[in-house]
């Protein structure tokens, strides 16, 4: 019987030990949390810990993103675009704008074309700067006759040059689209943005899980949405090159959204195994890892797009080269947004109304209240692992003696890994000999 005593004393013993054990670890691993360092703005972009909360904010980048794509429809259907000649047809006469009677107009250029003609252009520009700057008069379609009488009077009235300085007439260049043609051009380019919408779907659904396929391919729109409306919004002149710089940038725009569901995918894998994360928590330290690719993927893009346009509007006034570096700024900058804040965001929205993933997110509530609270705290589900759960909280709960036990952190830190539980911790059973036994 002495000894029986003794075991019960030598077993209360090690419960109070454990109890201790316990209360320790728990104070010391929120103590490690408390002392974080905490970094400044660019440490933690660069890092990719999940310092930013993205995916927690996804109703304010909803209503963001849907505020764009209604100013940008509305501006579509109430202003409309502006198309290039090669769109709608007419007649396009081009001249330096400095020739013998020095700086020229577009005042000036108005004037002269209403004179000789008896209407007004559509349209008078100066396109470029210095010595390469030239004057750009669109019009509706000129017949032969009506082209030559206003290269007479615009020769006559500025005395252009040629670039060796010598004053001629062949200064004045100009050039005819035809509406039959301007109609072909519209549909060929229709034509080739369908074509690339269907490859890339065919791609998309292939490669990816179907909410991954859906959040891309709405990301893919969106970037076509809110680009044109920046187009009809502005005022930019849509062309031929402006197409082209469109699907090229769409294709900027899906790379970008490809990289980052590339990491969800990555980090989500087999997450339904484990409870340190949520699958939104998993999905935002993805957005976070990739923050720094994308910015600079988007940078590095942006540089030549900025010389192209610093090359095309200051100093060889080159149109085509404007119009297609224009439309890949846009994109590059809608994309990389699109791509950060608007694909996953909805990824995380699609997923969390699936059962498997609500399954998980009450497991992983269930696992923190257990380290938080008691288990009346505990998130009840329909199935029955949440109640055997709950009667297992309940069993360690009365099995715990005097002491208040420090509480463990109810989310990991950014960028911590997690401590490994030891049996001294858990107190389960470690099959080692116990030498307090006599």
């Amino acid at each position: 019987m002495a000894d029986n005593g003794d075991d019960k004393d030598t077993t209360g013993d090690i419960t109070g030990d454990t109890d201790v054990e316990l209360t320790e670890s728990g104070a010391t691993e929120l103590t490690d949390n408390a002392d974080l360092p905490r970094h400044g703005f660019f440490t933690r972009l660069y890092t990719g810990t999940g310092a930013f909360e993205v995916i927690g904010k996804r109703k304010m980048w909803f209503g963001i993103s849907g505020a764009m794509v209604v100013i940008a429809i509305a501006s579509i259907l109430i202003r409309g675009f502006t198309f290039g000649i090669d769109f709608e047809g007419g007649t396009k006469v081009s001249m330096p704008a400095v020739g013998g009677s020095g700086q020229v107009t577009t005042q000036q250029v108005e004037d002269v074309f209403s004179q000789t003609l008896g209407r007004a252009p559509e349209s008078v520009v100066v396109v470029g700067s210095g010595a390469s700057a030239t004057v750009q008069i669109r019009s509706e379609t000129l017949n032969n006759d009506e082209t030559s009488k206003l290269r007479d009077a615009l020769f006559d009235k500025f005395q252009p040059r040629t670039d060796s300085g010598e004053i001629s007439k062949q200064a004045i260049s100009d050039s005819a689209v035809s509406e039959t043609w301007g109609g072909q051009i519209t549909n060929k380019a229709l034509l080739a943005l369908l074509v690339f919408v269907v490859i890339v779907t065919i791609y998309i659904t292939f490669r990816y899980e179907r909410y991954m396929a859906i959040a891309a391919l709405a990301t893919m729109f969106f970037d076509l949405a809110i680009t044109a409306g920046v187009y009809s919004l502005v005022g930019f002149e849509v062309t031929p090159a402006t197409v082209i710089g469109l699907l090229t940038i769409l294709g900027f725009s899906l790379y970008d959204t490809v990289i980052v569901f590339d990491k969800v995918e990555e980090n989500t894998h087999g997450f339904e195994h484990t409870t340190r994360r949520t699958f939104a928590e998993q999905a935002n330290l993805a957005v976070n890892q990739t923050f720094m690719r994308s910015i600079n993927t988007s940078l590095i893009s942006l540089l030549p797009i900025l010389a192209l346009i610093v090359v095309a509007v200051w100093l060889l006034g080159v149109g085509t080269l404007k119009d297609l570096a224009l439309v890949q700024l846009v994109g590059v900058i809608v994309g990389t947004y699109s791509s950060i804040f608007f694909a996953t965001p909805l990824l995380v929205s699609m997923r969390e109304r699936t059962d498997m993933v609500k399954t998980h997110s009450r497991r992983v509530t269930n696992r923190r209240n257990k380290a938080t609270g008691p288990a009346s705290a505990l998130v009840i589900g329909d199935d029955s692992a949440d109640s055997e759960a709950v009667a297992a909280i309940s069993g360690a709960s009365a099995r715990s003696t005097a002491g208040a036990v420090v509480s463990a952190p109810s989310k990991p830190a950014p960028g911590v890994r997690p401590s490994r539980p030891t049996a001294s911790r858990t107190g389960r059973p470690t099959g080692k000999r116990n030498t307090r036994r006599g």
